[in-house]
């Protein structure tokens, strides 16, 4: 695992003690003589600790170490009401009327996207029907939308199980390096194995005190793609898709492996009336593999497919990251734009009359690409 070169940070000094009183009852006398410790009337531990100035040239830190050695403390003492420890989502409502009334939808969304949580059926659900995986990005989403320029997240990752605590520290480094998220964010967490996943420009270790500086490099994520058999794969990924969970008739379809498990689907299928022309259809990350691109990844390599075999790919989409993405990429051109849910019209040049109508999503906005095949980019 490589770092990049260090960078000199003017620090805090943090300075911090917590004591309590403790209450000498027969137990606690007893088990004091049995373990040979002695017991105070009172209980104190001090931390001496530095971190980074906010003002400083950063933007992820992480305050890591065993439970009891200080991390919350220290993040209290260091960043105050910029600590998020956490808050309460009403019940039997969506989780989209948990944040704040300041937040528009377009900025919730935005951010749940930027979290990695684009399964939009779940939008709709109450907070507390969540897998902890999605809760967990929930709380992300609404600690980073608060008015704090810096974001402190105590128990970052505590609760899930690790490859979410890798994915989804990935997509918040992912956000944040990227300026999507524009906040200096710290994570505060007894996970080691997150921090070349959260790529921090500096790491506090409350084992040893130490503070360290230079920023890890993510490892890669290796994707297996097998072509599988379309209604056999597809029962997995349905019922996390935005559209209805049906599946048209498909050309071809592809699903997407880390270590022989499958993680992404994408699919092919002919477009009516529409000689040489494919569709991509039904792109699907699970939940907890959202936010680090794979699905993006799967499309293009797809699409790549189709186009090597002569095929012209056309896709549509109203997901907000995969617009984001195919509008930054070259290998996608926009034809067409549905800001109201109306059917785009887009001129593919095909057929007798050299041009087509191609008929969108109604109700939803969309955006309707077509794939540029490598060559033509070149050209």
């Amino acid at each position: 695992m490589q770092s990049s070169d260090p960078v000199t940070l003017a620090t805090d000094r943090i300075e911090v003690s917590v004591n309590c009183e403790i209450d000498q009852t027969f137990r606690v006398e007893s088990v004091a003589s049995m373990f040979d410790v002695s017991v105070a009337e009172r209980s104190a531990e001090t931390f001496k600790v530095q971190v980074p100035k906010p003002t400083e040239d950063w933007q992820i830190g992480a305050i890591v170490g065993p439970s009891g050695s200080g991390k919350s403390t220290v993040a209290r003492e260091a960043y105050g009401k910029q600590l998020w420890e956490g808050a309460r989502w009403p019940r039997g409502k969506s989780l989209l009327d948990g944040f704040d009334k300041s937040n528009d939808v377009k900025e919730i969304t935005q951010m749940l996207t930027a979290v990695g949580f684009s399964t939009v059926p779940a939008w709709v659900r109450p907070y507390h029907v969540l897998s902890n995986g999605q809760k967990f990005r929930c709380d992300l989403a609404r600690a980073l939308l608060s008015n704090h320029e810096l974001i402190a997240f105590d128990e970052f990752t505590s609760v899930v199980d690790r490859t979410v605590a890798k994915i989804g520290s990935a997509a918040v480094a992912k956000s944040i390096r990227k300026g999507i998220v524009a906040k200096k964010f710290v994570a505060v967490t007894c996970h080691y194995d997150i921090l070349e996943w959260l790529t921090p420009d500096w790491v506090l270790d409350m084992a040893s005190g130490k503070l360290a500086r230079g920023c890890l490099r993510r490892p890669c994520i290796e994707l297996g793609i097998r072509r599988v058999k379309p209604k056999s794969a597809w029962p997995l990924f349905k019922r996390h898709h935005y559209l209805s969970g049906s599946l048209g008739p498909c050309i071809a379809a592809y699903v997407a492996f880390i270590d022989d498990q499958p993680v992404a689907f994408c699919a092919g299928g002919p477009m009516l009336g529409r000689k040489n022309f494919v569709r991509l259809t039904r792109t699907v990350v699970l939940p907890d593999f959202q936010g680090v691109g794979i699905g993006s990844t799967l499309s293009d390599w797809t699409a790549a497919r189709f186009a090597a075999s002569g095929k012209r790919v056309a896709a549509t989409t109203g997901n907000p990251a995969m617009i984001a993405k195919r509008q930054r990429s070259p290998r996608w051109r926009v034809h067409s734009v549905s800001r109201h849910g109306k059917p785009p019209t887009a001129t593919f040049r095909t057929g007798k009359n050299n041009s087509d109508r191609y008929v969108g999503a109604l109700n939803r906005a969309t955006v309707a690409f077509e794939y540029v095949p490598a060559a033509d980019t070149a050209s």
